[in-house]
């Protein structure tokens, strides 16, 4: 995984930040957050907090309390100790996207299937950059209901050895997906000690957690497993249209989850998570890749550093409904600040479109070549002698050429970084070899990572207790 040496880039003063704390304890205070579920209402009241109805008016020292509880670092252990995650600090990690209920290829956009699911977690597994296919790549519509969850948390274990995220729908499958982490792994003991999946727990912003999230936090959090509690925030819909309010309702949203899951279990791990963008005020349509969610996102790094925990933000998000100039430009003005910001979970990217309503292969290929350039552009230079290269100046004087120089030819295979998918073809080569643009030859590329992946290696005794396990909990669900 990918250690980002860099320093952070922080635009918020003492003085804003101070303001911004003032704000955030009186929305919490005054205002309050609503929990849509009687057990988290209890442990609040019997936390000594004030409870209305489903609205829980917070003490902002007490939340403070339970968030300095949560450890600032952790680790999520894969089935591949190669793979294995560092969450918080320098560490930065990267997953695919999460949630779409269409795919694209090419000019094609359609319903999602199981087998898009399969593709893309395939893809996860081939490049080295990501170090997660995540959750929900993408809802394969063609599966029941009820017991896709099985599927799509099989496949994740089985088609990678990579980290994966837990789903998330309801407290059963929040439990499925806990029962099969631990049929992988070796026990629920053995997960409890050292994470075995990483969860996404949306706000319904504004200011309400859901009962579904509720649950799936509540099974979560109790055996260990890290939740990432994050306001799901579109400016001018879901927060007031500027950002520092929205920056304060981020605040107010995400500690009073994280508090709750430090009343769960103390000591679990969290990640202050952050979704932020705004919509287009002349459509009404969400927007991404927007100044603003750039700015919000670094703000949200330093507010998270402020508070001595881990972060989730940012990813290659975009409006465009195709993999374009737009969607490239876009995904550059999200991820660009996400590194900036140092964020440590990075969930969508890879394949996000239209506004994540789409996973598009095509896209998958041009944000697996931005992370890699990203990557390369934040490792920091190493200054030695090597490096100064005064020895190649000796050897080929004033006015000469440095190609065959012994200096260049000691480190031309790595001393720049090669391009997966863009073209520096000349105009007659490029001619010559069809004229394809980066998304005809993203096309090929995703096409033959395909057909060349192979499964990581898997016990056969795990695979068959897993597939037992799905094909009873199926029929318990009733598909």
């Amino acid at each position: 995984m990918f250690q980002n040496k860099m320093p952070r880039y922080e635009v918020l003063s003492e003085d804003a930040m101070a303001k911004l704390d003032v704000a955030w304890r009186r929305l919490m205070t005054e205002v309050g957050v609503e929990f849509m579920d009687d057990r988290a209402l209890e442990l609040f009241r019997k936390a000594g907090q004030k409870v209305e109805g489903n609205t829980v008016f917070l003490d902002p020292d007490f939340v403070l309390e339970q968030v300095a509880k949560a450890p600032a670092e952790f680790d999520i252990q894969a089935r591949n100790p190669a793979h294995n995650v560092h969450i918080g600090g320098d560490s930065m990690a990267f997953g695919c996207v999460y949630g779409p209920p269409f795919v694209r290829q090419g000019e094609v956009r359609r319903d999602a299937t199981m087998e898009d699911f399969r593709n893309f977690t395939k893809l996860a597994q081939s490049f080295d950059v990501l170090d997660s296919a995540g959750g929900v790549i993408c809802e394969p519509n063609d599966t029941p209901l009820d017991s896709r969850h099985l599927d799509m948390v099989y496949a994740l274990q089985t088609l990678t050895d990579k980290i994966y995220m837990g789903n998330v729908v309801s407290g059963v499958n929040a439990a499925d997906t806990i029962a099969m982490s631990s049929i992988l792994f070796g026990g629920r003991e053995k997960i409890e000690q050292t994470p075995a999946s990483i969860q996404l727990i949306n706000c319904n912003s504004p200011l309400r957690w859901d009962d579904r999230m509720l649950e799936a936090q509540f099974e979560y959090s109790a055996a260990a497993q890290p939740v990432v509690l994050t306001p799901f925030i579109l400016m001018g819909a879901m927060s007031p249209v500027t950002i520092p309010a929205a920056l304060v309702q981020q605040i107010t949203e995400a500690l009073s989850g994280i508090a709750l899951s430090q009343l769960i279990n103390p000591g679990c791990p969290v990640v202050f998570g952050s979704f932020l963008s705004n919509i287009d005020m002349q459509s009404g349509s969400p927007t991404f890749g927007t100044p603003e969610s750039g700015i919000g996102l670094l703000c949200t790094g330093q507010i998270a550093r402020h508070f001595g925990l881990p972060f989730r933000t940012g990813g290659g998000l975009t409006s465009s409904q195709t993999s374009d100039a737009q969607s490239g430009y876009e995904a550059l003005m999200t991820m660009m600040p996400t590194f900036l910001a140092g964020a440590n979970w990075v969930m969508h990217s890879a394949g996000w479109l239209e506004g994540g309503l789409v996973a598009g292969y095509e896209k998958f290929i041009v944000d697996i070549e931005i992370l890699q350039m990203l990557q390369a552009e934040f490792t920091p230079l190493e200054i030695d002698e090597g490096s100064l290269a005064f020895d190649a100046h000796v050897e080929v004087g004033h006015g000469g050429h440095f190609l065959g120089s012994m200096h260049t030819m000691e480190r031309f295979r790595t001393c720049f970084y090669r391009p997966l998918l863009s073209s520096s073809e000349n105009y007659e080569r490029w001619m010559r070899n069809g004229a394809n643009d980066a998304t005809a030859r993203a096309e090929k590329k995703y096409t033959d990572v395909l057909e060349a992946y192979e499964p990581p290696p898997l016990d056969e005794a795990i695979r068959e207790e897993l597939e037992e396990y799905v094909v009873r909990r199926r029929a318990e669900l009733g598909d």
